[in-house]
């Protein structure tokens, strides 16, 4: 059964408050009637039940003119407001239009018809009125969330004499309103060697994405100022706790330096998860040491320098902590990083791209049952190409 609208009439004067009666058992027996004879009741009224349009006399005990729509306002911007004016202030009815008001009628001079259809068109205009500012404020959320993720996740850095080939993946959470803080980088030296970053700020929302923003711009920049290793952990957690708004917020990161002459990586992980590589005989999880991430413990951490070899023909796979948080059923079960391996396992494509799509498609799908997965994902694939330079720095 639908609700009847009610209308909140906002009237002292006791006869006009019967007339106003008369009109809605007349043109409008569907609606609620309620009555406050002063302003401040009115406003009483509307903070406890707001209800789905005002009749407002601009002539109250307690305010007049303008100043009563004004103050209505104030307390609700989310109801239609019908003004009641008298014979000779048809121009104060335009005001109250021009002030805020959906509508006004002539005490009078209102008919049972056109009464009926003022307070429904009233009504009508509002809802599409909030309807707007909705789509423009979701509009805006979605432009702002592109120009963050365009600093998140920037276009790799590679010279035309490329040796990695990288791929990267980006899938939003359902909650894709409140944006997440993961980010990555790739960039290339002009001797060959390419660095890579992947990082994840916590929480969610534009503040923790600007400060992804500011600690990808700021690696970027050390990279190419040849600021590298531990030190460079250092400089970025300094400016994580320069640029987050919460005291207990971090971020996890892991960065590599892929050297092609010697076919090796150099691993630095804060933090963050392991990484899979992938050969054509299979999947497997790599978990070098590391330190805690960034922001955890300011000033005391310790960042290890992990080497491994890196043989032609096999991939890096980086990705941030929601692609295995995803639950996988009804239940609260989660897939995590055994799961992701076993998932990883059964993807049978050997092309990056496709083996990314796979393995990210497979962990949407486990977590369907719940809405998909929550949790914003980014991923690289890195891999030597087939002929790597015969150059690398010392």
């Amino acid at each position: 059964m639908d609700r009847r609208p009610t209308v909140l009439l906002v009237e002292d004067d006791r006869a006009d408050a019967l007339l106003v009666e008369e009109l809605v058992a007349d043109a409008a027996p569907g609606l609620h009637l309620r009555w406050a004879r002063t302003l401040a009741e009115a406003c009483a009224s509307l903070a406890a039940d707001p209800p789905d349009c005002i009749l407002l006399d601009l002539h109250l005990p307690d305010a007049r003119g303008l100043e009563a729509l004004e103050r209505i306002r104030a307390v609700t911007d989310e109801v239609a407001v019908v003004v009641l004016t008298g014979l000779d202030q048809e121009r104060t009815g335009l005001a109250a239009m021009s002030a805020g008001a959906q509508d006004y009628l002539v005490k009078g001079r209102v008919e049972p018809e056109l009464f009926g259809r003022a307070v429904r068109y009233a009504i009508q205009r509002k809802e599409a009125e909030r309807a707007a500012v909705a789509l423009r404020a979701e509009q805006m959320r979605h432009q702002e969330n592109a120009r963050l993720e365009r600093g998140l996740l920037p276009t790799p850095l590679l010279q035309s004499d490329q040796v990695v080939d990288v791929v990267s993946r980006y899938r939003p959470g359902r909650a894709h309103s409140l944006l997440g803080g993961d980010f990555y980088d790739v960039v290339q030296d002009a001797d060959g060697t390419v660095h890579a970053l992947i990082g994840d700020v916590s929480g969610h929302g534009p503040d923790e994405a600007a400060t992804g923003v500011a600690l990808r711009l700021a690696w970027r920049t050390l990279v190419l100022s040849e600021i590298t290793g531990t030190r460079q952990l250092q400089l970025l957690e300094q400016m994580l706790l320069a640029e987050r708004t919460g005291r207990h917020t971090f971020a996890t990161v892991t960065t590599l330096v892929l050297r092609p002459r010697r076919h090796v990586v150099q691993v630095m992980r804060a933090g963050h998860p392991g990484m899979l590589t992938h050969t054509d005989r299979g999947v497997e999880w790599l978990e070098v040491p590391g330190g805690p991430a960034l922001g955890f413990i300011p000033g005391q951490a310790d960042w290890p320098i992990y080497e491994l070899s890196l043989p032609l023909g096999t991939g890096l796979v980086l990705f941030t902590d929601g692609l295995f948080e995803g639950h996988t059923g009804p239940g609260d079960e989660r897939l995590g990083e055994e799961g992701l391996l076993a998932l990883a396992r059964e993807v049978t494509a050997q092309q990056p791209g496709e083996f990314l799509d796979q393995l990210i498609g497979r962990a949407e799908e486990l977590a369907e049952q719940q809405g998909g997965l929550a949790d914003d994902i980014a991923a690289l694939y890195l891999k030597w190409t087939d002929e790597p330079r015969d150059q690398d720095r010392p």
